[in-house]
């Protein structure tokens, strides 16, 4: 996978190269420094460090991996935060850049690299993740490595409040597992969703009801509704709609229209027509998707003939899809959007805050434990 957030020890990690949030001079400081040096080789990283001599801050340099597991370390010297007027993020940026060119140079095809900053220089842990993500998504843009963005433990990347507000409000006000069980007893989730399906089926041949107006159903729920109002949107959903609804704007008439245009696609030719129509290459639709080459190259080719729901997801928000388009692209692969599933609703609150950066909404997911988009697999 182009980019991955991992909890782990970053000393841990089986990689072509780990970087290091080195001291400027030889010796080591706290924190990762330190944990780098004493599970290398204290005294033969020390040796080399000495050779090398002083690092200037945004600057990085590479050595031996010695003892761990990675092949080499990439030793990149940052900068304290002393309130952000100081030029403390332009030396960050300079970081990551440098980072990334010496594992150019080097022919580093995998990458582990933390929070660069984030310990004890004090950045806040906010300013270092935006930081980050804009320029591991600039790098990857044009670039294939295999990058980890790896945390050491679930205090240090609490970051949901603070970079969107009320995502946590909205799983809670729209994560209905246990309510489902409330309202229908012994009915699960899965049940339920079959309950539905039934009911849809019934529905299916309502009096008025027309074929060609079936792929219009979807609509969006709002994320202020009740419970009770949920599972009537959510029935609601199932039922063919007769004309669009009054008011409708351009953008959402026009999707409801290519809908009805692309009954007979599947998967992957609905993602093509939605590129075409966004004047996207193949290769912007798979690194917007956060996809492997190779993987991608399976699906268009019909190696892979159906994505798992992690990819499909990928896909949709590479392609900025609406919440009705996105739902109709995942009906060609047999999928659909739960609301028993907190990765889908995660997904949702981006979608209908037309947040369509991949990198973000896997912060997102990570945090609340749920499987990130884009797959190495597909």
């Amino acid at each position: 996978m182009p980019f991955q957030i991992v909890r782990n020890d970053i000393t841990k990690m089986h990689v072509d190269a780990i970087v290091n949030t080195a001291s400027p001079v030889p010796g080591y400081g706290a924190g990762i420094d330190k944990a780098v040096y004493k599970a290398a080789g204290e005294k033969e990283l020390l040796a080399r460090r000495q050779e090398i001599g002083a690092i200037e801050p945004g600057n990085s340099v590479i050595t031996s991996g010695f003892d761990l597991p990675a092949r080499y370390i990439i030793h990149t010297v940052g900068m304290p935060w002393q309130g952000g007027e100081c030029g403390e993020e332009a030396v960050i940026r300079k970081c990551y850049k440098s980072v990334f060119e010496v594992a150019l140079e080097n022919d580093i095809e995998s990458l582990a690299i933390p929070l660069i900053a984030s310990g004890s220089y004090g950045f806040p842990k906010g300013i270092a993740l935006r930081i980050a993500l804009s320029e591991i998504e600039a790098f990857l843009a044009t670039r294939d490595m295999d990058i980890y963005l790896v945390v050491f433990d679930e205090k240090a990347f609490a970051l949901s409040s603070e970079l969107y507000g009320d995502i946590d409000e909205y799983i809670s006000d729209n994560y209905v597992e246990e309510k489902v069980e409330e309202e229908y007893h012994s009915m699960g989730g899965e049940c339920f969703e079959a309950y539905l399906e039934d009911a849809s089926a019934e529905d299916a041949h309502v009096e008025d009801a027309h074929v060609e107006d079936a792929p219009m159903m979807a609509q969006s729920m709002a994320p202020e509704r009740s419970f009770g109002r949920v599972l009537s949107g959510m029935y609601s959903n199932m039922r063919p709609v007769k004309s669009r609804k009054k008011g409708a704007t351009e953008s959402e008439a026009r999707s409801l229209d290519d809908v009805v245009n692309n009954l007979d696609k599947t998967f992957m030719e609905l993602v093509f027509s939605f590129a075409d129509a966004r004047g996207l290459s193949d290769v912007e639709v798979q690194k917007r998707a956060n996809l492997d080459r190779k993987a991608f190259s399976k699906l268009k080719c019909g190696t892979t003939k159906n994505p798992s729901k992690a990819t499909a997801l990928a896909l949709a928000i590479a392609l900025r899809l609406n919440l009705d388009d996105t739902k109709d692209l995942l009906s060609r692969a047999g999928l659909a959007l739960s609301p028993c599933s907190k990765q889908d609703l995660i997904v949702r609150y981006f979608i209908e805050r037309e947040v369509y950066d991949i990198y973000e909404i896997n912060v997102a997911l990570f945090e609340h434990g749920e499987q990130l988009l884009g797959s190495q697999n597909a």
